[in-house]
C-alpha cells in the first residue's frame, strides 16, 4: 500500500517532467533536431502528422524523399537532413507491438450455432 502510495505522489512529478519536454505549439518532443522538424515539416502540414507517426530511419528517409519527388518539398543540407532524421527515427521510432496476443482457435466461440 505504501509503494502505491508513493507512486501516486511521484506520478504527477514525472507528467510534469515529460510536459516540460513537449513544445505546447506543436506537440513535438524537444529532442536535439526538433527545432529542424518544426521549421521544415510544419510550414505543409500540421506537426501531428509527424507525432501520430513511427518509423525507423530509413523509413523516415523515404518519406522525405517521397515529399521531395511529389510534394514539392525543397532539398534539405546534407547535416540538417541527418539531424532531422536522428531526431525523428530516435523520437518516434515503431513501437512494440502493444496489441495482445490473438486469441487460441480453442478458446473461440463455435461458429456452429447448433454446437455448444
Amino acid at each position: 500500500m505504501r509503494t502505491v502510495a508513493i507512486l501516486l505522489l511521484l506520478l504527477p512529478m514525472s507528467l510534469a517532467a515529460n510536459e516540460k519536454n513537449i513544445d505546447p505549439q506543436t506537440g513535438l518532443v524537444k529532442n536535439p533536431g526538433w527545432l529542424h522538424v518544426r521549421s521544415h515539416c510544419g510550414g505543409c502540414h500540421s506537426h501531428a502528422l509527424v507525432t501520430s507517426q513511427r518509423a525507423d530511419r530509413q523509413t523516415w528517409l523515404d518519406m522525405i524523399r517521397w515529399m521531395q519527388a511529389t510534394q514539392n518539398l525543397w532539398q534539405f543540407a546534407p547535416e540538417v537532413e541527418s539531424e532531422m532524421l536522428d531526431y525523428l527515427a530516435q523520437t518516434y521510432a515503431p513501437m512494440p507491438n502493444r496489441r495482445r496476443a490473438p486469441i487460441p482457435t480453442s478458446l473461440m466461440p463455435s461458429r456452429d450455432p447448433q454446437e455448444p
